[in-house]
Order: structure tokens, then C-alpha cells, then sequence
């Protein structure tokens, strides 16, 4: 290896060996389909190659940093003047954008909704009964910042609430009368109704809450709680035996009235369309999977992982993901759109396209772990591949110390001229494992960028039309221009291939290390250019969906149908049936887990196993912390003291603190408390300064909703803002309603003359007492710690990722079994879907408190990371191994010499899998001698190389034969 040319104060500097101008790559323009020779970029950063050397913009900038000249006392107006235009145009920018709108159309709704309160006419229609504000409170909770897909949805899951609430009240009433009137057992029926109807239905509503886990769902939960609660343990027509419809049918008028004030405003003031949404997230989707695909590419192709370290990267890759969960969350809202509308193929052909964009997603995925990959071997010391002595550069500290940074792979400038063949620099010379890389990324890099160009220019092309009219705009050629960039792709790549493994190193005497370096490095390359086609097929994919969008949302050949109105004719799609089926036994094995093994012979049937599970055990402990809470009224010496301080509001607020983990119910509650204190603060400042005034209370009213709408639209803290505005309603337009005497109670808390320091005081009592009360029982019964579940979590992930290596992947291929054997394309969702949820536990685990000391989120990070890693990895080797080519008799032949390597392989993966598991799960540090992995990978690389030098000539082999033992050796 040549000394750098830079001078000596760069000699210690490890490059790459020189070689020779890289010839011309072909590349097919997308737009016209033409092959030319051109010179190509990927975009890579600045920060990436810096013209000045290793200067940085931060090593250039002066320590003490730029001193800011002060205003002169002259320039003092100016000033004024400057910062009043800069606020000017943040507070235009701010009501001009989706944010602005979306927080001005919630303080509408509010507005409307709080009419109810203080507009008599409206009053009279709800009755003489108080809780007239739950009509601004539903506006808050199904506040018109939203969708019309989401709003449709949010109409449905109201009246379903209010059905299952209706279904409880009256029920319970029922049993009341027959106990206390038929057959005068009044405290065996106050005993049932306590038991049953609350403690079960409000025990059900947990369960609920945390199974869907959806925000909407849980908003629904709080309102159809708060119906129930109020129904049996606040009127008093469940405790004195007779029936009263008045407190329900309120109900009703009141979610009437709440929901239409907030879907008028949604659908009639800057109206939001999930269809439009979904089309905006697909084109910023395409935007990010254009810049991640040339980043990665470009960091593959030089050698380099700076950029993929890089702030700019992490930030590219948390806009990905975060545009990835707002495409599965919009193209569920915009599948009621389009219900509605009529327009069920266009949702059908949306949903094939988003599932497209996760599989393009999941190939970015095995890019990047193949890139992850290629930057671990160049970071290991050089070991030096040829027989003869080595080099002086190949033995230098220098190379033990420092990894290898290759070049930028430029395109000579197009000649017209066919470039005469030449003998690579690398033949006869190759020394290290750079070296090794070099010579691979001299032949396949031209053919890697011209693909990688020509799917990037694509991507930044595609468009939808955000309008009515939705129209699709993609051009003609596309498709045909990628098949052809494909086609040429693969020549290139196999001729590279050929000529590199046609050079006389393959045909040495090299010892076992040596030889599983060199497959090694094949691996690496190999699966990296194997997984770019593989998302340009999948590309091609998409276009073809893109066109049948088209041609549906231009001629829609079956006219507007909906068939979903056709109940008897719904079938649940097999394909979702596998899905749920696997998304349930992993959450059953993380429970099992957690729980104390079974003796073998089992005294209880298998139907009670149900009750071992976690979201089982929540819904019980639920219902009986609700029972608990709620016996005070059913009691005729506390009952008074129940009502007094508003029990009902601190058994609301004991149902939304609790949740499935002490994390969970801890941020909710210290949000619930704090929200409450605020909220009575509020009311006390505007009940003073209004002086009953109705007018000056609408205007606080519109005031307080217009900054915890910010809250909870634009920060993204919607029980902060929902408590804030729920304590206000309690306090200030509940002393409204008792001022005008509109309350069949006017004596309660002082009449027509309310102590609003008195009203505040007994909510914020009653929402502490529940607060605590739900922490109380999520403590102490059955306490499900996040910090376990998540530790149970991961341990589960990694047993279920042993279990796949177990089966010995490449046997379902290579014995012609179904590949549903090995592991199906749902599973692999699935896995990922599951990451995803132990990363919200992650979260949830970093808000307890454990004498153990801190929660270790860096830590649990890392492993989360390295875990999403390595099903990258797996996702590049299902999709090997998925495929629908038939095996080629060298692709057979191969497996079938290397069956004692893969077998050892994978008994060995299996094992290290299981130890970790283990080992974080008992939580005892793994020892010094772990299972290691290296040699017997070395061993399997060692035999294809083997295979590759002495059996190759015997057997038809082609290139595509070694993809699949690349992936699996990787």
C-alpha cells in the first residue's frame, strides 16, 4: 500500500490502495428511458468529504465565539421595531398553519359547546340536572382537530360509549327494583349492582382501554366511565330501587349536542381530508426513502459510517420513522373516507401501496444492516490475504488502530470511447481486507450507483395531486425505465462478480481464516447488492400499484360501491387471521413468562389459563379498585360524605390513572393532578374576575380552550390539556349553572350564591384521592412493572428470533417445504411490530421510581437498537429465502455441502440467543466464556470458498447461486 501523497502530518493516516480511474457507468435516465454514460451523484453531505481536509466547521469557528454588538440607545425604536415584526410573523405564520387552524377550531367548538351552559334556552333542554358542561367538556375530548375519517370514527366510538353505558344504567336498575321491591333483598342487590355492574363493567372498559391501546378508544372509555359512574353512584335511582331515565337520556342529549357542535366545525371550517393526509405522507415518505437509500449507498460505496452518525442522518431517520406511523395512522382514518364516499377500491389499492412502502421500508432496513456490516470488518485489524510476505503497510500499527476510510467512487467523464480492458491493481497484490473491499467496490460500485440513481431520481419524482380531485401523476416510462435499470444492473453486477472471482487469489493455497475473510467480504458486498435489487423489484411493485390507483381514481370501472354496509357478506381476510394469531401468542409467551411455571399435571382446566394473563389480571384489579371506591355510596353513613366532595370525579379519575404498568399509571397520574390543579387555579381567577358575568365567562372559557388546545394539538399532550379543561368545566360553568338556579340541588355547595374556593377544593380533593387510589391498587395488586415487561419483552424477542434459527432457515428451501415453516412475511411484521411496542415501554419504564436506582434507558436503547439490527438482518435472508425462483441445481448443490456448517451455525446462534435471554431475564451478568459464534461461521465461509475454488468448474454455478449462503453467513 502507497504512503499518503498529503505530506508527513497525514502519513499516519490509513487509505485505500490506489487504483486506477474507475471506468464508466451506464444509467438509464428515468424520465426518457435512455442509456447513457454519465457522471452521477448520490448527494453525499458536505460533512462527508470536506474539501479542507479534516477541518471541521465547529474547528474553525473562534473559541469565545462572535461577540453580539448592543443596541445603541438610538437604535432602541429600530429595535422595537424588529422585534415586533418578528412576532408579527411567527403569530401570521402560526394561525396561517395546519397547527394554527386546527388549536382555532377547537377553541370554536368549545365555545359552541359551552352554550349549553350559559344560553337558558339550550339549558332547558338538557333538564334541571347538573353536568350540563359535559357538553363543552365532549367538545374538548372529541375536539375537531382531526380528520373527517377520524371524526366519523370518533362518532361511532360515541355511540357505542353511550350504548354500553346506556346498557349498564338501565340494567343495573332492573336488578335494584327486583332485589329491593320483589323480593326485599335491598343489600344483596346493591351487593350485585356493586359487584357486577361496577366493578365488571368498569372492569371491562380497563380492558378495553388497554387492549386497543388507540387514543380515540380511550377518550371513548373516559366518556362511557364517566356515564356509568355518574348513573350508579351519584344520581341515586340504582340505590333507592327505582327506575329514572332522566340522568341517561341527559346523556345522550348532551353527546348529541357535543358532537355535532364539534364535527360542524371540523367539516365546516378548514376541513381536513385523511386521503389528502395520506398522499402528502406518501410523497414526504418517498422524500425520506430517497435521502436514506443515497446516504446509505453513499456511506456503502466510500466505506464510511460518519454519515450514517451523522446529526443529519439520525434526523432523517427520525423523520422516516415518524412518517411511517402517521402513514398506518392516516390510512386507517382515510379508510372511513372512503366508506363514506363510496370509493372502496380506492382504500383497497391504498392499502396495498402503504403495505408496499413497509416492505420498502423493511429493504432500507437490510441496506443498512448490510452496510452495518461492511464498516464492523473494515473496523477489525487487517490480517492480510496473501500467501507472500507481507507488506509493511499491511503489518503497520497504524492499520490495527485505524479503520478504513474508501474512497468516493467518481465516474470518469464520458470519452465516447470504449475503455480497454485492464488488469486490476488488485491481482497478484491483494494484502488486506480494505484491499479485499477495495477491489469489490471498484467493480460493483459503477453498477451499485447508476441503480441507486436511477431509484432515487424516481422516488423524488413520484407525486400525487392534494386536491379534489385526486389525481395520481406518475410518468409513463418509469416502470419501463427501471426494468431496463434492473436488467442492466444485474449484467453488471454478474460480470463484476465474474471478474473478481476469476482472479487468481480464489485459486491459492490460503488457510481457513484467510478464506472465511475473503467470503466474509463477498458476504458483505454481495448481500448489499442482492438487497438494492431487491428494492428496486419491489420499487417496480409499487409503480404497478401507483397505476391501477390511477386508472381506479380516473374511470373507477365498478362504480362507487359500498359493499361494507353488506354485513352478511364480511370476511376477516386469512391473511389478518395469521397476523392476530401471531400477535397474540407472543404477548401470551411474555406472560407466561413472567409468571411462575406451570407444575406438569395441572389440577384447573385450560380454559382458566385466560386469568394468567396480564391484560386479564388488569381488567379484575380494575374492577375491584372501582367496586372498592364506589362502595361508599351504596352506603347510606358515608353516602353523604360520598356526594359532598364528589366521589364520582375521584372514581373517574382513579379509571384513567390506572394502566397496565406503574410507569404508565404514574405519568398519567402526576398529568392528572397537575392538569386538576391548573384547571381550579383557572376557574378561581375567572369565576373572580367575571363576576357571574355569562359573557365574560364564554370569553375566559374561549381563552382557556384556545391555550390547552396548543397542548394538546401542537406539544402532542392531550391528558394534560383535557384535564386542565375538564377541572375548569367542574368549577367555573358548574358555578355558573348553580347561580341562575339551573339545578334541581341549588342548596349543594352553598346554592345560588357558590364559594368557588369551596367547588375547587372538593374536585381536587376527589381527583387526589383517586389518583392515589389508582396507584394504590397498581401497586399492589398484581403490580406490572414496565421495567420487567420490558426486560420479559426482549428476552421473549430474542427466544422467539432463537426458535426461527432453530428451524434451520435454508431446510424449508432446500427440502421444498412451505416456506411457512421457516417463517412467514406476517411473523416478520409482527417482530417488528412488537419492537416497536417494547420501545414504548422503554418509555413507560423511565418514569418509575425503584430502589434499584435509575432506569438504564442508553442502555436498553443500544440493545433495542442492536435488536432492530439484527431483524434487518433476518428480513435480507426471509426474503432470500421467500423467493419464488425454483433452486438452481448449483444453488442445491451448495447446500447440500455445507449441511454439517449451517446446521452447527444455527444450533450455535440458537444457543447464544437462549443465553442472553436468560441472562437478562434472571438478571445475572453473562460470564466471560460466552458461546462464540466466529469460528464456526469461518468454518461454513470457509467451505463455500472451498466449494467456490473446487467444485464450481464441475457444477453450473452462477453468482445468484452464493446470495443465500451470503445472507445466512453475514
Amino acid at each position: 500500500m502507497e504512503p499518503n501523497g498529503n505530506g508527513g502530518g497525514n502519513e499516519s493516516r490509513v487509505t485505500r490502495t490506489l487504483r486506477p480511474k474507475v471506468r464508466q457507468a451506464s444509467v438509464i435516465i428515468p424520465k426518457t428511458g435512455r442509456r447513457v454514460k454519465r457522471t452521477v451523484t448520490l448527494g453525499i453531505s458536505p460533512g462527508l468529504t470536506p474539501s479542507n481536509g479534516n477541518v471541521t466547521a465547529s474547528e474553525q469557528s473562534p473559541l469565545l465565539g462572535v461577540p453580539k454588538a448592543r443596541p445603541k440607545p438610538s437604535d432602541a425604536p429600530q429595535f422595537v421595531l424588529r422585534i415586533s415584526r418578528r412576532l408579527y410573523h411567527y403569530a401570521y405564520n402560526f394561525a396561517t398553519s395546519r397547527t394554527g387552524k386546527g388549536v382555532l377550531k377547537c377553541s370554536i367548538a368549545y365555545l359552541l359547546g359551552s352554550l349549553a351552559t350559559f344560553v337558558p334556552a339550550i339549558a332547558a333542554m338538557l333538564g334541571q340536572q347538573d353536568g350540563k358542561h359535559m357538553v363543552a367538556t365532549i367538545t374538548v375530548y372529541f375536539h375537531p382537530a382531526r380528520s373527517q375519517g377520524s371524526m366519523f370514527e370518533a362518532v361511532v366510538l360515541a355511540i357505542l360509549a353511550f350504548a354500553y353505558a346506556a346498557f349498564i344504567g338501565f340494567t343495573s336498575m332492573g336488578v335494584s327494583i327486583f332485589f329491593g321491591r320483589v323480593v326485599d333483598f335491598v343489600v344483596v342487590g346493591h351487593i350485585i349492582v356493586l359487584v357486577v355492574f361496577c366493578g365488571a363493567g368498569l372492569g371491562f372498559v380497563g380492558w378495553i382501554k388497554q387492549r386497543l391501546s388507540h387514543p380515540l378508544v380511550n377518550i371513548s372509555c373516559s366518556l362511557t366511565s364517566l356515564a356509568i359512574i355518574t348513573v350508579l353512584t351519584k344520581e341515586g335511582a340504582v340505590q333507592a330501587g327505582r327506575f329514572s331515565e332522566d340522568k341517561i337520556v341527559q346523556v345522550l342529549k348532551m353527546i348529541v349536542m357535543g358532537v355535532i357542535a364539534t364535527t360542524a366545525v371540523s367539516f365546516l371550517i378548514y376541513p381536513v381530508s385523511a386521503r389528502i393526509d395520506l398522499w402528502e405522507n406518501l410523497i414526504s415518505f418517498t422524500d425520506s426513502l430517497s435521502e436514506v437509500l443515497a446516504s446509505t449507498t453513499a456511506c456503502f460505496l466510500t466505506g464510511s459510517e460518519e454519515e450514517l452518525g451523522s446529526p443529519r442522518y439520525r434526523a432523517i431517520m427520525d423523520k422516516y420513522k415518524s412518517q411511517l406511523a402517521s402513514i398506518e395512522k392516516n390510512l386507517v382514518e382515510a379508510k372511513y373516507e372512503h366508506y363514506i364516499a363510496g370509493t372502496e377500491g380506492e382504500y383497497k389499492l391504498e392499502a396495498k401501496l402503504v403495505d408496499c412502502m413497509q416492505r420498502l421500508a423493511q429493504n432500507i432496513g437490510g441496506l443498512r444492516s448490510a452496510a452495518t456490516t461492511q464498516f464492523l470488518i473494515l473496523a477489525q485489524p487487517e490480517t492480510g490475504i496473501s500467501t507472500g510476505p507481507p507488506s509493511g503497510k499491511a503489518t503497520d500499527a497504524s492499520n490495527m488502530e485505524n479503520p478504513v476510510v474508501l474512497e468516493v467512487i467518481d465516474e470518469a467523464p464520458e470519452t465516447g470511447e470504449t475503455e480497454p480492458a485492464t488488469k486490476s491493481a488488485y491481482q497478484g497484490s491483494t494484502d488486506s481486507i480494505s484491499d479485499v473491499f477495495a477491489e469489490f467496490i471498484e467493480h460493483l460500485g459503477p453498477s451499485i450507483k447508476s441503480l441507486a440513481y436511477t431509484l432515487r431520481e424516481i422516488l423524488d419524482d413520484l407525486r400525487f395531486e392534494s386536491s379534489s380531485s385526486h389525481q395520481v401523476t406518475i410518468d409513463s416510462h418509469y416502470k419501463s425505465s427501471l426494468e431496463a435499470a434492473v436488467e442492466l444492473y444485474s449484467h453488471s453486477r454478474r460480470d463484476a462478480l465474474s471478474k473478481i472471482y476469476d482472479t487468481n487469489k480464489v485459486n491459492r493455497n490460503l488457510s481457513v481464516g484467510v478464506e472465511a475473510d475473503f467470503e466474509e467480504i463477498a458476504a458483505s458486498c454481495g448481500v448489499f447488492s442482492y438487497a438494492l435489487q431487491d428494492f428496486a423489484n419491489e420499487m417496480i411493485n409499487y409503480l404497478d400499484i401507483l397505476d391501477d390507483l390511477k386508472l381506479e381514481i380516473e374511470e373507477r370501472p365498478n362504480g362507487r360501491t359500498w359493499c361494507w354496509l353488506k354485513i352478511w357478506r364480511r370476511k376477516r381476510s386469512p391473511s389478518m387471521l395469521t397476523f392476530a394469531g401471531s400477535f397474540n401468542v407472543i404477548d401470551q409467551e411474555a406472560d407466561v413468562l413472567s409468571s411462575v411455571p406451570n407444575p406438569p399435571h395441572r389440577s384447573y382446566p385450560v380454559a382458566l389459563a385466560i386469568f394468567r394473563r396480564d391484560d386479564t389480571k388488569f381488567a379484575i384489579k380494575v374492577g375491584a379498585g372501582a367496586a372498592l371506591y364506589a362502595l361508599p355510596s351504596f352506603l347510606s353513613v358515608t353516602r353523604p360524605f360520598y356526594q359532598r366532595f364528589r366521589g364520582e370525579w375521584g372514581l373517574l379519575s382513579y379509571m384513567l390513572v390506572c394502566s397496565m404498568t406503574i410507569g404508565a399509571s404514574n405519568t398519567t397520574g402526576y398529568a392528572r393532578f397537575l392538569g386538576t390543579c391548573i384547571g381550579a387555579v383557572c376557574a378561581i381567577v375567572a369565576w373572580e374576575l367575571s363576576g357571574e358575568n355569562p359573557f365574560a365567562l364564554a370569553a375566559f372559557g374561549w381563552f382557556m380552550s384556545f391555550w390547552t388546545a396548543y397542548i394538546i394539538v401542537a406539544q402532542g399532550k392531550g391528558p394534560m390539556g383535557r384535564f386542565i379543561m375538564l377541572t375548569y368545566n367542574l368549577s367555573a360553568l358548574y358555578a355558573y349553572s348553580l347561580s341562575v338556579k339551573d339545578l334541581d340541588d341549588d342548596d349543594d355547595e352553598r346554592g345560588i350564591s357558590p364559594i368557588i374556593s369551596e367547588i375547587t377544593f372538593h374536585r381536587t380533593a376527589a381527583v387526589l384521592s383517586g389518583c392515589v387510589w389508582g396507584l394504590i391498587i397498581t401497586r399492589l395488586i398484581w403490580p406490572t412493572s414496565a421495567r420487567q415487561k420490558l426486560k420479559d419483552g426482549l428476552s421473549v424477542l430474542w427466544l422467539r428470533m432463537g426458535l426461527i434459527w432453530k428451524r434451520r432457515p435454508m431446510e424449508c428451501r432446500l427440502r421444498g417445504k412451505t416456506s411457512n415453516v421457516y417463517m412467514d412475511l406476517d411473523e416478520e411484521t409482527h417482530l417488528h411490530k412488537y419492537l416497536a411496542k417494547l420501545e414504548k415501554l422503554r418509555d413507560s419504564a423511565a418514569s418509575e421510581v425503584s430502589l434499584r436506582g435509575p432506569f438504564p434507558e442508553a442502555s436498553y436503547t443500544r440493545l433495542l437498537g442492536s435488536t432492530g439490527g439484527m431483524l434487518d438482518a433476518l428480513h435480507t435472508m426471509n426474503m432470500m429465502i421467500l423467493k419464488e425462483a425454483p433452486m438452481s441445481s448449483g444453488e442445491a448443490a451448495m447446500l447440500e455441502s455445507t449441511t454439517t456448517e449451517r446446521a452447527e451455525l444455527s444450533l450455535r446462534i440458537t444457543h447464544l440467543f437462549q443465553v442472553i435471554a436468560s441472562s437478562i431475564k434472571l438478571e445475572y451478568p453473562l460470564n466471560d466464556a460466552l458461546p462464540s459464534i466466529e469460528h464456526t461461521r469461518d468454518r461454513l465461509l470457509a467451505k463455500v470458498f472451498g466449494f467456490r475454488k473446487e467444485e464450481k468448474s464441475a457444477i453450473v454455478t452462477s453468482d445468484e447461486d452464493f446470495t443465500l449462503l451470503y445472507s445466512y453467513g453475514r
